[in-house]
């Protein structure tokens, strides 16, 4: 890394054909980008995809700009130089990363990439003394600004309130069936399934250590399986529940989580504080889940409440059973 950084160029230190040339290949970076995201939402979010769409026309339009006024000034060959290339110039965060986050973050990251640009070449225009080139920055940056009021004009015709609304309950749909509900499951197995062989353990030996182990073994093993099991039971293209792997990941780390809350507390030496612990933990466990299923799952929450304290109690009372037998 240290490498790439040493060999970077400094943008003072570009001539104004390297600037224009960088520009260009941004301007084709970005569109392929926006072309990406549309691709990415085109079937779920439709107003948005033609957003993006429009976008990535528009960056194509300038990028064409760009090459006719380097033609103009500097002849056909363009020289080959990107981002990575310059030092402290703007970059753009992997697409992989934002195409995964929802339609929210994607609409942020579009307007964050036209103001960032913009903001450069401003920036940038400041520092040079050159009057050709201060006067490109500030052409670069005007486009830029451009692209802005593009954008909003896009939004206004693909992204009226109707279609907005529609989109956002279509996003907070996906979010519930992706990552709420496999982890609510994941979380009301973790919690409870795990209460008959952790507590059998501890009221038959009063060991923690090995009622810990107990508790340790049973969490990750179910949370493995849960995991596995959500993600091989549905691949989402007939559900529309989403990525089975984001299923798979939360459902599994949640499972193991809710065995893990009342596992921890025999790490301490004492049986009695353990258990006293390990049972308030218990009890917090099983308040939160009532509490996600009334807010993300439109569950009653007194409903959700007896259910699952009824359900949590029959299994704890069912391993104290065991274990005092």
């Amino acid at each position: 890394m240290l490498s790439r950084f040493s060999n970077a160029r400094r943008f003072l230190d570009l001539s104004e054909q390297e600037i224009l040339a960088l520009a260009i290949s941004a301007e084709e970076d970005d569109a392929r980008i926006y072309e990406t995201y549309a691709h990415s939402v085109r079937e779920t979010f439709p107003a948005s995809a033609a957003l993006l769409d429009g976008m990535a026309e528009e960056e194509n339009l300038h990028r064409q700009q760009l090459i006719d006024l380097h033609k103009e000034r500097f002849g056909n060959q363009i020289p080959l130089i990107r981002r990575e290339h310059v030092a402290g110039y703007y970059a753009r965060k992997p697409v992989w990363l934002i195409e995964n986050l929802g339609i929210d973050r994607i609409r942020n990251e579009v307007a964050n990439m036209e103001d960032t640009a913009r903001d450069f070449y401003l920036r940038a225009a400041k520092r040079v003394t050159d009057a050709n080139t201060r006067k490109l920055l500030g052409d670069l940056a005007q486009a830029e600004a451009g692209h802005l009021v593009k954008a909003g004009e896009l939004q206004d015709e693909h992204l009226d309130a109707e279609a907005l609304e529609q989109e956002d309950k279509e996003s907070y749909r996906k979010f519930v069936l992706t990552w709420v509900q496999p982890g609510l499951a994941g979380l009301m197995d973790g919690s409870v399934s795990t209460l008959a062989p952790i507590f059998a353990t501890a009221f038959a030996t009063q060991d923690t250590w090995t009622t810990f182990l107990v508790g340790l073994a049973a969490s990750i093993g179910a949370g493995i399986s849960m995991g596995f099991t959500e993600a091989a039971s549905d691949d989402g293209q007939i559900s529309g529940r989403g990525s089975p792997i984001k299923r798979g990941f939360a459902s599994g780390i949640m499972t193991t989580l809710g065995g893990l809350g009342h596992a921890l507390p025999y790490l301490i030496p004492d049986f009695w504080i353990a258990t006293n612990i390990a049972f308030a933990i218990v009890f917090i466990e099983l308040w939160a889940i009532a509490w996600i299923q009334k807010k993300y799952m439109d569950t009653p929450f007194f409903r959700a409440a007896f259910q699952v304290v009824l359900g949590g109690a029959l299994v704890f009372a069912t391993g104290i059973l065991i274990g005092n037998a």
